[in-house]
């Protein structure tokens, strides 16, 4: 299976729906800011104070450590939140996990190095990832092993340096993930759905596109491929999709979800949820392509899936109030 195609999951008994018309409207309140420098690469360093400013080995190596844990940061309850603070902020979700890192390396702790995170300690990585609140970060000890097993690999096979891994990639997108899934177990995020594998890939395709922002798409980050990577598939994009009405659940999901049902990595409702997803937002991306063809103007090398995703989950954050209408779906895995 050619790793960049769009899951299609398309089932008998469907609980999640993605509309045409609804995703042709997300494309077309998109048009104006499709355009704009913030939804290109700059923004990835302009709106995100917490991300590396530099396109240094440095900063690949953050960008691998901070998405081999890029997993789990829902919490149970709303007013109960791992939360942490840095530099007079207080962050949550995935920006908690940015900040414990950069807090970390401010304190002289090496926790981007290879060489330190694969001999971790428990204990250590509790001290690292410490909350500033009552709730710790969920998944403590899968976090744990996540970053021994991957530090072991990038010494044993990478000199230590993911950095290594994208120069080994020759400028493609499809290659650095293979070279990434081929070797870094807790990346192989896959499910069986009707018999056939699946492959969603969020934490992958998030380091290939990360790693292509952090380099500006320059250099060592250039990758001809990009727009073959897919959105990531997590529980913030498809409760977007279903906000934006692009993306529709059955009245027996949405009671699942109200109710707060936890479902399992590879559940139907799950795979259908991560599937339509993928599809819907390329879906948007193919319209938003379409309606600027229309003007004439060719945005290939600018509208891409890994751009919608970022703008979709920075939506996602800003909104979070409206989106209250729209239960996320749980799961705790170290997928997504």
């Amino acid at each position: 299976m050619h790793h960049g195609c769009p899951v299609l999951v398309y089932v008998q008994q469907a609980d999640v729906f993605v509309d045409e018309e609804g995703a042709r409207r997300v494309a077309e309140s998109l048009f104006d800011k499709a355009a704009a420098a913030e939804f290109g690469l700059e923004g990835w360093k302009s709106l995100h104070e917490l991300n590396p400013q530099s396109a240094s080995q440095e900063a690949v190596d953050w960008v691998f450590l901070v998405d081999t844990l890029n997993f789990s940061f829902w919490s149970e309850r709303e007013e109960q939140r791992y939360l942490v603070k840095y530099k007079g902020k207080t962050y949550s979700g995935y920006w908690s996990l940015c900040a414990a890192v950069n807090r970390a390396l401010d304190e002289g702790i090496p926790i981007t190095s290879a060489s330190y995170f694969a001999t971790m300690t428990l204990d250590q990585v509790r001290h690292v990832f410490r909350s500033d609140t009552e709730v710790p970060i969920p998944l403590i000890e899968e976090r744990h092993w996540v970053l021994n097993e991957s530090g072991t690999v990038l010494l044993e096979k990478f000199g230590g340096s993911f950095l290594t891994c994208v120069k080994m990639s020759e400028k493609s997108a499809q290659k650095l993930l293979r070279l990434v899934l081929e070797n870094f177990p807790s990346y192989r995020d896959e499910a069986v759905f009707e018999s056939k594998k699946v492959s969603f890939y969020k934490r992958a395709q998030i380091l290939v596109a990360d790693t292509w922002s952090v380099l500006e798409g320059k250099g060592d980050g250039f990758f001809d491929d990009i727009s073959s990577l897919t959105i990531f598939a997590d529980y913030r994009i498809p409760q977007v999709l279903v906000h934006l009405k692009a993306m529709m659940y059955s009245e027996e999901l949405m009671k699942k979800l109200y109710e707060g049902t936890i479902f399992q990595s590879g559940d139907r409702e799950e795979v259908e949820i991560r599937g339509c997803s993928i599809w819907c937002c390329a879906l948007i991306c193919r319209h938003l392509l379409q309606l600027y063809e229309r003007k004439g103007q060719d945005m290939r090398g600018k509208i891409n899936a890994v751009l919608l995703d970022y703008h979709l989950w920075d939506y996602a954050r800003d909104h979070r109030e409206e989106m209250k209408d729209v239960p996320f779906h749980r799961v705790r895995c170290i997928y997504y």
